[in-house]
């Protein structure tokens, strides 16, 4: 089930208008199948704690000078509705809880490394999102 979430949701995050083009410009297109590989795991470690991840995710994120509360608010969504289609409620509800706290987590770390006050940042609003990527 994992492994579903992760493709689907980056099969439409690379095409959504928002967050496609970082992803595409970071990741080249012969890197995708060991990407999604050690995204599976990373989300394996988050919720099954099976510890198949030992990587370091923040200073990759931090190296994208872009990144914006549209880009975390849009990754968010795109996550939340993939969850919500693929998953039991139950199950969804456990990977939307993780990511909002992941997506945050990261968002805050990126503002304060990049000098920002984060002193007075709330969380992220939720973003309802209206684009649908094409089939």
């Amino acid at each position: 089930m994992i492994r579903t979430v992760v493709d689907r949701f980056y099969d439409d995050a690379r095409s959504d208008p928002i967050i496609g083009p970082v992803f595409n410009r970071i990741i080249a297109p012969e890197a995708w199948p060991h990407h999604l590989a050690t995204i599976a795991d990373f989300w394996s470690s988050m919720l099954l704690g099976t510890g198949r991840y030992a990587g370091r995710p923040m200073p990759k994120h931090m190296a994208i000078p872009e990144l914006s509360d549209a880009h975390f608010m849009r990754w968010l969504a795109l996550f939340r509705r993939t969850a919500e289609t693929v998953c039991p409620p139950e199950i969804a509800a456990l990977f939307i809880e993780r990511s909002e706290r992941i997506g945050n987590s990261f968002r805050m770390n990126i503002y304060m490394r990049r000098g920002e006050d984060i002193t007075a940042m709330a969380s992220l609003e939720r973003e309802t999102p209206t684009w649908t990527p094409p089939k």
